[in-house]
């Protein structure tokens, strides 16, 4: 690793204090094109570094090493270790409509599960969570039991290190009681395996399959896109999913503006 990219790693870990996962993830973009290299990125010139990164394909891996190229360019100009400000642009990707369910597809998938055993209670409580709350995955396995306080939710593990309130519906609250009561564990955290352990990613991820043929983060757009067609302001619904910026919540007016075609082509007579 060259010394510029340690000064990079430290600065954004003390000065900017991003998030371990944050960190990680430059560090290995930026020492995997190192590698690929031969070279520290420094010395590396223009024509060589884009020759390395047109070897990504996936255009969505391509834009996340541009934009980990980018900060290390940006920090090594401020710091006075390179006299270029270089800023590659990013690949151009088609936006694409995110998937989600609607309320009925939910209400069939739930309708599947057996609810006679913790297990069943467990795997109902987590999809309605899931529908209910918008949450992330990643958030939703971290909670623990006091971060439910009636109807409201505290997401502490957010995406950034952000905490958020949200209300939470009372059926989703019902579930997760009804589940807790015949959990045959005593855990801090809600989420539990049959080992008693708490629940892994992989595992969610085969529950909403399971269910509803989906995985955990299309409920997540599932709420959204409920929110933004019953009429929510975007900037609630931003507020609501922890989005940092507004640009990440608008494509969900692509969503409504969808459904609006829709009513128009079926309700009026030019339609």
């Amino acid at each position: 690793m060259s010394n510029e990219l340690e000064a990079f790693l430290e600065y954004i870990t003390i000065t900017k204090m991003l998030s371990k996962k944050s960190v990680e993830a430059y560090k290995n973009d930026l020492l995997q094109l190192e590698k690929k290299s031969g070279k520290a990125l420094i010395k590396l010139d223009l024509e060589n570094l884009l020759d390395i990164l047109t070897t990504y394909t996936n255009k969505r891996t391509l834009n996340r090493k541009l934009s980990s190229v980018n900060a290390f360019f940006d920090f090594c100009y401020k710091e006075s270790f390179s006299q270029k400000h270089n800023k590659l642009k990013f690949a151009k990707i088609p936006k694409l409509l995110p998937k989600f369910l609607s309320y009925e597809q939910v209400k069939a998938g739930l309708s599947l599960i057996d609810r006679s055993t913790w297990i069943g209670k467990r795997d109902y409580a987590l999809i309605l969570f899931l529908y209910a709350s918008g949450a992330r995955i990643s958030e939703c396995l971290e909670l623990s039991r006091e971060d439910i306080e009636g109807e409201w939710l505290k997401i502490r593990h957010a995406k950034g290190e952000k905490e958020r309130v949200v209300p939470l519906a009372k059926i989703a609250t019902k579930a997760i009681e009804e589940y807790l009561e015949e959990l045959e564990f005593e855990k801090d955290f809600i989420w539990c395996n049959y080992q008693g352990t708490k629940l892994s990613r992989i595992s969610a991820y085969k529950i909403t399959q399971k269910y509803l043929a989906v995985s955990p983060h299309v409920l997540r757009h599932s709420y959204a896109t409920a929110l933004i067609t019953g009429g929510a302001d975007l900037r609630v619904v931003q507020e609501l999913l922890g989005h940092a910026s507004l640009m990440t919540t608008q494509i969900y007016t692509h969503i409504q503006k969808q459904d609006l075609k829709m009513t128009v082509d079926v309700c009026h007579p030019l339609g």
